[in-house]
């Protein structure tokens, strides 16, 4: 809640307009969050992690900083586009681990299968979540 809170005083502060500044904190909270869970829950993402992928640790830290930093980034103004261009990125980038999960469902025993195979198709709506912060802002 103080993060929220955060984001929406900088958003007044910052003057930007109404529609762009609750879309902005959404996504930005929503990928700070998504971000943290790589540090609070590290070993079930170094479960998702394709076998093939050298390095599994580092990379799942990594996707989360990047993760968070997109998240902030994109509530800001300044950064917002390259963001929001980041975070598409590493959508696309990130979708080798899902599909993984997908074909391994004795991995994620807790998962039910059907959702390791929901979260595919899931992807492309947040890439698109994330594109339309990559538009030039509307003039207020």
């Amino acid at each position: 809640m103080p993060l929220l809170l955060f984001a929406l005083e900088l958003g007044v502060r910052l003057g930007m307009e109404k529609r762009v500044r609750w879309g902005a904190v959404a996504i930005g909270v929503f990928y700070i969050a998504a971000g943290a869970l790589h540090f609070v829950a590290t070993q079930l993402y170094l479960r998702a992690m394709p076998g093939y992928l050298p390095a599994p640790r580092p990379l799942v830290l990594v996707s989360g900083a990047a993760e968070i930093a997109g998240g902030i980034g994109v509530m800001l103004p300044s950064t917002r586009r390259a963001a929001a261009w980041g975070l598409v990125l590493l959508l696309v980038a990130v979708f080798p681990a899902n599909v993984w999960m997908a074909m391994h469902p004795e991995r994620f025993a807790e998962i039910p299968q059907w959702a390791l195979w929901a979260r595919l198709p899931l992807q492309v709506p947040l890439i698109w979540w994330a594109w339309r912060f990559t538009k030039t802002e509307p003039q207020v």
